[in-house]
């Protein structure tokens, strides 16, 4: 076997194996431990982090991360990879931020020349558009652990309805809207799923009330799960076309709205009576794109909140 395909077959096979001893891939590819003890000094050199154990249960471990073998991209390919790692500067939050600022220098330095320069000439051109939001969320990695490990966390949360709250939850996903991070997860004290606004979440470590994790393992992006509201009152609201788009663009929303032939909508949904506050912002904000046929508590809420504003501007 050629010493190039023997290093690349290595470092997988090390990556695979995590702990392994000098002998056993000697055995395995067929060479001698000195070849294997230089082709292992020499992957060190390339960066896969090994270490080394004396005694005579010792050996080899790969520590830390493990480094991926080296991957073949056509210059199409390194360019839409450079920019989709470059759209997520908007966020002043990721679950992996070192991460990703690290891909992308590695993707631009490792570039040919001629490459590069088209790079540079279209960080001026293609944009994803999000809004650069000024608040932080510091836990996004623990959630995002959380949720593909199903762990259960306590969270400290300041919800503008009840302030600062002690929660256990379980997350199940995450998702970026509008330039801020979202949480799906379920809450041990609503006993259902809720939405937590990642950057509210105070504090989030690992629980040790000893509630025991739900099987959420088959739930994913693609599937939405819904609470029934505890006290739940009826929506009904009918949307122009201009309301109905502005509505298919909250995450939330979408699943309650009903898009007519004529780009018009409808809403027709049970709802949370505690979440009275939220939707009497989000109706106001709507103005005259949207008719609300009911509830009336949310109607005489919107009254208030629009009487508040006049004696404001008065």
């Amino acid at each position: 076997m050629h010493k190039s395909k023997r290093l690349m077959e290595l470092m997988m096979t090390v990556n695979r194996k995590r702990r392994f001893k000098v002998q056993e891939l000697a055995d395995e590819f067929g060479v001698s431990k000195r070849t294997i003890l230089r082709d292992l000094q020499e992957l060190s050199e390339l960066g896969v982090p090994l270490y080394s154990e004396v005694g005579p249960h010792g050996g080899y471990q790969v520590i830390r991360e493990r480094v991926l073998p080296p991957i073949a991209f056509t210059e199409e390919e390194a360019v839409a990879m450079f920019f989709a790692v470059h759209a997520l500067r908007h966020y002043s939050s990721l679950p992996f931020e070192a991460e990703s600022a690290s891909a992308l220098s590695k993707f631009y330095l490792h570039m040919p020349g001629d490459v590069r320069d088209r790079i540079d000439g279209m960080k001026g051109r293609v944009d994803f558009v999000t809004p650069v939001r000024s608040v932080n969320a510091p836990f996004l990695a623990i959630l995002l652990d959380a949720a593909v490990h199903q762990k259960v966390l306590s969270i400290e949360y300041d919800s503008r309805e009840e302030g600062m709250s002690c929660r256990q939850i379980q997350p199940v996903r995450l998702y970026a809207n509008n330039g801020l991070w979202y949480c799906k997860a379920y809450c041990f004290l609503r006993e259902g799923f809720r939405v937590f606004r990642c950057d509210k979440i105070r504090e989030a470590a690992a629980d040790k009330s000893g509630i025991e994790p739900l099987d959420l393992g088959d739930i994913s992006l693609s599937r939405q799960e819904h609470a029934k509201p505890s006290d739940p009152v009826r929506l009904r609201a009918r949307l122009t076309r201009s309301g109905a788009q502005r509505c298919e663009a909250e995450l939330w929303l979408a699943p309650m709205l009903q898009v007519l032939e004529d780009g018009s909508g409808v809403i027709d949904a049970d709802v949370s009576l505690r979440d009275m506050p939220f939707y009497t912002d989000f109706f106001i904000g709507l103005g005259d794109e949207v008719e609300l046929v009911e509830p009336q508590e949310l109607k005489e809420s919107i009254r208030r909140g629009l009487a508040a504003l006049l004696v404001r501007y008065q």
